[in-house]
C-alpha cells in the first residue's frame, strides 16, 4: 500500500507572493497494521450504506494514518465538497491564531471592531456582548439574525439582544459571519486569506475556495468547500494538540479551549436531533458523546476527533439522518479500536476493497 502521496500545490507566502511547493498527502496504511480490523470497517460501511441516504464519502485515521476511504460515485477523492458548518471550526481555528498574534482578546466587546454598523442608541447586553460569547454561541439572542441580501455585520447588530451574553446558547450561524468580519479587521485579510499561509498551505490543502458576503468577508459560518482528506487533516491537526510536521501550527491552549465544553447546549433545538447534539459545546466545536468532539455541517459533513482512540473519522454526506451518521460510527468502528496492531488479514482487507469500490449514492441523490 502507498506510504506518501505527493502533489504540487501553490502556497501564499505570509508577506505576498506565491511559491510552488511539495506537499504530502497524509500516509496510509492497513485497518490490521493500526489495530483495527477491515471487518469492523465493513461493517462500518454497509451500516452507512444501508441506513443513512446517502454518504458521500468517508475518511478513517488511525495513529495519524489513512486506513480506509471511501466514494459514493459520482463523488470523488479530488473533488471538493460543500461543508456548510463545519467552516465554523476553520474560522474559530483563525480566531484563535489571531488571539496568539495578540490581534484580538476573548474579552473583547463586539461592538468596538464595528462602530459605524452599530444601533444609534446599542442595548446594554449588544454592549456587553464579546468575542468569546460569539464562539460559544451565547451571544444573547433569542432569534437568530436574518440574513436577507446578506450577511452583514449590521444585520446582526440590529437583532435584539434579549438574554445577558454568555448565559443562552443559540446555534447563531450569523455570529460566526461577524467572527469572520472581526478577522478582517484586526488583520487586513479575509479568513481564507488568513488560514491560508497559516494553515492551509503548511497542512497541503490545495486551492481552498470560501465564498464571501457582499461586504467581501469569508463568510465564516459557511461556504467553504475542502476535499474529504482537507478536513481530516484538520482533525488531526487538533489531535495532535496543534503539532503539525514538528511545528506548532496552532496554540495547545487554542486546541483545549475550543473542543472542550464550554457552554450547556440541551435546551436548543438541535437537541432534537440526537443525543450528541446535548453534549456541550465548544468555540465552534460540538461536544459528541464517547469524549469525541467534531466539527459539524448541515447535511451530514463531519471530522471526528476521538482522542482515546487516537483516531479521525471525516464524513461528507447529503442526509437529513446526521444522528445516524455518528450511531455508524459508535456502533461499528469505537469498540473496534484496540491498543495495538492486529494480524494481517489479506482476505478481509481484499473484500474492503471490493465495498469500497462498488459505493454508488443512492438514486435519488445522485
Amino acid at each position: 500500500m502507498k506510504a506518501h502521496l505527493y502533489r504540487w500545490i501553490r502556497v501564499g507566502l505570509l508577506f505576498g507572493g506565491t511559491v510552488w511547493a511539495q506537499a504530502q498527502d497524509l500516509p496510509r496504511s492497513t485497518p490490521e497494521a493500526e489495530g483495527i480490523s477491515s471487518s469492523a470497517i465493513r461493517q462500518f460501511v454497509q451500516a452507512a450504506n444501508k441506513n443513512v441516504n446517502t454518504f458521500d464519502s468517508f475518511m478513517v485515521l488511525r495513529h495519524g494514518k489513512v486506513i480506509a476511504e471511501g466514494w459514493w460515485k459520482p463523488n470523488s477523492a479530488e473533488a471538493p465538497h460543500i461543508l456548510n458548518s463545519v467552516s465554523k471550526s476553520f474560522t474559530s481555528t483563525a480566531v484563535g491564531l489571531a488571539i496568539h498574534e495578540h490581534k484580538l482578546k476573548l474579552k473583547d466587546r463586539v461592538l468596538k471592531f464595528f462602530p459605524a454598523d452599530a444601533p444609534l442608541h446599542p442595548s446594554a447586553n449588544l454592549q456587553a456582548m464579546t468575542l468569546r460569547d460569539l464562539l460559544t454561541m451565547s451571544g444573547g439572542h433569542e432569534v437568530e439574525p436574518k440574513r436577507d441580501g446578506g450577511p452583514t455585520v449590521k444585520q446582526f447588530l440590529a437583532q435584539p439582544v434579549v438574554f445577558q451574553p454568555g448565559t443562552h446558547f443559540l446555534y447563531n450561524t450569523m455570529g460566526t459571519y461577524v467572527l469572520s468580519s472581526i478577522i478582517t479587521r484586526v488583520t487586513g485579510q479575509t479568513a481564507l486569506d488568513y488560514l491560508k499561509p497559516r494553515i492551509f498551505g503548511p497542512l497541503g490543502i490545495d486551492s481552498p475556495r470560501w465564498d464571501a458576503s457582499p461586504e467581501g468577508n469569508s463568510l465564516g459560518g459557511y461556504g467553504l468547500y475542502l476535499r474529504t482528506e482537507d478536513i481530516a487533516k484538520l482533525g488531526q491537526l487538533y489531535l495532535q494538540k496543534g503539532k503539525w510536521n514538528g511545528k506548532q501550527r496552532v496554540p495547545r491552549k487554542w486546541i483545549r479551549q475550543a473542543t472542550s465544553k464550554q457552554i450547556e447546549n440541551e435546551k436548543e433545538s438541535h437537541s432534537q436531533i440526537g443525543p450528541d447534539w446535548i453534549e456541550g459545546y465548544g468555540f465552534q466545536f460540538w461536544r459528541c458523546r464517547h469524549n469525541a468532539y467534531r466539527a459539524d455541517g448541515a447535511g451530514g459533513q463531519f471530522i471526528v476527533v476521538l482522542p482515546d482512540q487516537d483516531a479521525v473519522v471525516a464524513i461528507t454526506a447529503d442526509t437529513g439522518n446526521m444522528q445516524g451518521e455518528l450511531n455508524a460510527v459508535w456502533d461499528t468502528l469505537l469498540p473496534a479500536f484496540k491498543p495495538g496492531p492486529l494480524a494481517p488479514n489479506a482476505a478481509d482487507q481484499a473484500r474492503l476493497k471490493e465495498d469500497v469500490a462498488s459505493l454508488v449514492a443512492h438514486p435519488e441523490k445522485k
